[in-house]
């Protein structure tokens, strides 16, 4: 991976937390990190144009949309697996996995959300060894991106920033791997039980 890709999964990483008030404090942080980080001035400026339209939020309505955007709908979560199993039982088995990966890179994670949880792969990804695992999570997370982005309006700010990625950082996945991605993942069964059921 190379210098700038990890940086941009960096800034990412940040971008897709759910933003309080230090998101827009860490601007000129973010700023200065690219300035050190990416030597490109065309490369800078074009992350910063499509990261800019968040920051023109003010902090409710950007909670909101956050929101609206990942909390309330599967094909836009920022859970690895969400996208890879869907409802399936074998999310279970997939978390404890990726947790091994993690240990593996040599972190400890003790964050409140899941190990699958995207923006933290992110930052795991940018900074993590070279290696078989490593590259098949890169190719998982290319998916996932590449998915959740399908998902995503045109006119949601996060659209733009999400494209950062697919556009310097990964590959989208061809038709036969998304068709037999697509074929992993199990939907939610939410068909109306055949009786009542009835609680005391």
């Amino acid at each position: 991976m190379t210098n700038d890709a990890a940086a941009i999964l960096v800034i990412m990483s940040r971008i897709l937390e759910y933003p309080n008030h230090s998101f827009f404090e860490e601007l000129p942080a973010i700023k200065n990190f690219l300035d050190e980080s990416i030597q490109s001035e065309s490369l800078r400026m074009e992350i910063l144009k499509g990261i800019q339209p968040l920051y023109e939020l003010d902090l409710m309505d950007l909670q909101e949309l956050y929101v609206e955007t990942f909390d309330y709908k599967e094909q836009t979560s920022l859970y690895l697996t969400a996208h890879e199993l869907g409802d399936s039982r074998k999310r279970g088995a997939a978390l404890v996995k990726l947790q091994k990966l993690i240990c593996e890179g040599g972190y400890e994670y003790e964050g409140k959300e899941l190990a699958d949880y995207i923006p933290m792969l992110l930052e795991l990804l940018a900074v993590a060894p070279k290696g078989e695992n490593f590259l098949r999570l890169e190719r998982r997370l290319s998916f996932a991106i590449h998915r959740l982005l399908n998902h995503l309006s045109n006119d949601n700010p996060y659209s733009k920033a999400i494209d950062l990625m697919m556009k310097f950082v990964f590959t989208a996945p061809g038709i036969e791997e998304l068709a037999l991605l697509e074929n992993e993942r199990e939907e939610a069964d939410l068909e109306e039980l055949p009786y009542p059921m009835m609680y005391r």
